[in-house]
């Protein structure tokens, strides 16, 4: 890492519990040269605090930075994108000092709905029925019709996003060195009327994936973008695919994860 690189935002939830361990971390970082800045545009280091939740919002509310790198520090256990806990703060900044990390590239999905501005995010994008009734979806891949979909909804997810909503619909785990999507389905209905794939499927980077909502009176789905649900009423249509752009995330150098998806799972 450029050793010019100095300043550092920090983003946590405001709790008193917080802001001691968080007064811990500044501490750490002035007492090797670095620079707490009050605004992350300022920012060359962006530091969350908490867990994968907390490292998502911190990507979402920044902006998807491409010109900085992203730390987690956990406040409890290791997770996919925080590498580092609390007790070893200082450890990470001795680290970025002496550029013993590594960086990994993340994917980023785009998610572009009606037409208008994109939205991204960096685990998935689900789309779900906002009432007790199954909803229809006309899935394309690229300029294809691919399968009529009736449900509660689909996953989007990034190689990333595949450790967590995802494999809970029994979605495949992503080794995050391959560009891709997975789609995944929520309670499809396969029968005379409606029939899926029944299974998740995997497209490549280049491929653009289109879901097209059936307006029957069950039309105002909720989407989400990782961990914040959308504020859109009426979506008709929903592109998506990887993004022009990726994030860049800080890791120790012997991290593996495949180790991290062991100590999780297996």
């Amino acid at each position: 890492m450029n050793n010019g690189a100095k300043n550092v935002f920090l983003f946590y939830k405001k709790t008193p519990e917080m802001e001691e361990i968080s007064k811990t971390i500044t501490e750490e970082a002035k007492s090797y040269g670095y620079h707490i800045v009050s605004n992350a545009k300022d920012a060359q280091i962006i530091i969350s605090i908490g867990g994968d939740s907390a490292f998502l919002q911190a990507v979402q509310k920044t902006n998807f930075r491409e010109n900085c790198n992203y730390v987690g520090i956990s406040t409890d256990s290791l997770g996919f994108y925080t590498d580092f806990t609390i007790n070893e703060s200082r450890e990470l900044f001795n680290s970025l000092q002496e550029e013993q990390i590594s960086i990994r590239q993340a994917p980023v999905l785009e998610v572009i709905i009606n037409e208008e501005t994109p939205f991204y995010c960096l685990n998935e994008c689900t789309i779900r029925s906002n009432v007790i009734k199954s909803f229809v979806i006309e899935v394309f891949i690229d300029d294809m019709h691919f399968e009529t979909f009736r449900g509660d909804g689909m996953i989007v997810s990034t190689p990333s996003g595949s450790t967590g909503y995802s494999k809970s619909v029994r979605g495949a785990v992503i080794d995050p060195d391959l560009p891709s999507l997975q789609v995944s389905e929520i309670a499809s209905l396969n029968n005379n009327s409606y029939r899926t794939l029944g299974t998740s499927f995997i497209l490549g980077p280049n491929r653009k994936l289109t879901l097209e909502v059936v307006q029957d009176g069950n039309d105002h789905p909720i989407i989400g973008v990782d961990n914040e649900a959308l504020s859109i009423r009426h979506a008709k249509q929903i592109h998506l695919s990887l993004a022009n752009r990726e994030i860049k995330v800080v890791q120790k150098q012997e991290h593996s994860f495949w180790k991290t998806v062991q100590k999780t799972f297996v």
